[in-house]
């Protein structure tokens, strides 16, 4: 029977086959194609998992497999906007337990679940390597660093209402489904858009650079058996 609830079609299917044919194997490019997937049709669905299979030349199940194992793939529709709260060890001391159980409350739903609406989905996230900006959350994998819930709160209401947000590092939002679609390997134009890095992250180039601190040069490589004839 088919997926009744897939919106992919040729298109998707044609864009399927190119991102196989950017790598050697094929097989290689699961990964962004199921970004693709979940793009189109907001999860992995029953026919983005046929589809793959189908392009790739592999089973089902195998590509099930791959789908079940990474957390960044979702079974059940994401929000347009898909919480991410960071709670591994510096971002949980920070207050980011407290700021999980925030903006569940505000929200009205548990980790793993999406508002009635479709607006919000919320996950508990592991270690977003930004430490320095603790507690971090991320919409649509875009940084909200330094995050407190007041200004979970403004963010929220903010998205809710349809204002432009930006990433605190990062580009102004968009929804989850464009976000995935870049992920895929098809570019939005907005990859320079924000500041990469900033505050703790450059403290130690700052300080070098007022120091005049270099690294050393490197080593000369090693003379080959001919040179050494």
């Amino acid at each position: 029977m088919a997926d009744q609830s897939s919106n992919i079609d040729e298109q998707t299917i044609a864009e399927l086959r190119e991102l196989a044919g950017r790598y050697p194997q094929a097989r290689s490019a699961l990964l962004p194609m199921l970004h693709l997937v979940q793009s189109v049709d907001g999860r992995v669905s029953p026919r983005g998992i046929e589809a793959c299979a189908d392009v790739l030349g592999i089973t089902t199940a195998q590509v099930t497999g791959v789908a079940t194992f990474y957390t960044m793939y979702k079974r059940r529709p994401a929000g347009r906007h898909h919480v991410g709260v960071c709670t591994t060890a510096l971002c949980a001391v920070m207050g980011g337990d407290a700021l999980i159980e925030h903006v569940s409350d505000k929200l009205g739903i548990a980790e793993g679940e999406t508002t009635a609406d479709g607006t919000f989905s919320l996950e508990r996230i592991e270690c977003n390597a930004a430490c320095d900006f603790a507690p971090v959350m991320m919409v649509n994998w875009e940084f909200m660093d330094n995050m407190s819930p007041e200004k979970a709160d403004q963010l929220l209401d903010d998205l809710a209402a349809g204002k432009p947000v930006s990433s605190t590092r990062g580009a102004t939002l968009t929804s989850w489904k464009e976000a995935e679609r870049v992920l895929a390997g098809f570019p939005d134009g907005r990859a320079d858009e924000g500041p990469a890095a900033a505050g703790a992250s450059l403290v130690g180039l700052n300080i070098a650079r007022e120091r005049g601190w270099a690294a050393p040069d490197s080593a000369p490589a090693p003379a080959t058996q001919e040179e050494q004839k």
